[in-house]
């Protein structure tokens, strides 16, 4: 399983004081309300998804790719401007040189690359018994 994210930020690394929050009105904490539920959802699915990948000891067939410090105009969803896609591509290329994760020092290109031959090995496999 190939899981791709869209990326989030480090929003939630942020504090703010009190007096910031109580200035607050019900549309903010909404929005942060929102932020967090959506970045939670991500991170317990993947976290779900990699224990059963493990429990199955299979995980070498999952992997979760994601951004997890976009920053600028690179967290804007609607921002298709020229530049922000030329940040993005950069971010991208960033990404396959990072480890995978703390335990898995594998980068994202060699995983990827990996991925890429065990689904062109099984696709062949299949082909093969299907000619028989």
């Amino acid at each position: 399983l190939l899981s791709l994210g869209t990326g989030t930020t480090s929003e939630f690394d942020k504090t703010y004081t009190a007096e910031e929050t109580a200035k607050w009105g019900a549309l903010q904490w909404m929005l942060v309300i929102q932020q967090m539920t959506e970045a939670a959802s991500s991170y317990m699915t993947d976290y779900h998804l990699s224990t059963v990948f493990q429990d199955l000891h299979s995980q070498n067939n999952y992997l979760r790719v994601q951004e997890n410090a976009l920053t600028g105009t690179t967290t804007k969803a609607d921002d298709a401007s020229e530049a922000n896609m030329e940040l993005l591509a950069q971010v991208g290329e960033n990404l396959l040189k990072k480890p995978v994760s703390k335990d898995n020092p594998e980068t994202y290109e060699e995983a990827l690359k990996r991925f890429a031959k065990l689904l062109s090995d099984r696709k062949k496999l299949r082909a093969n018994k299907a000619s028989y």
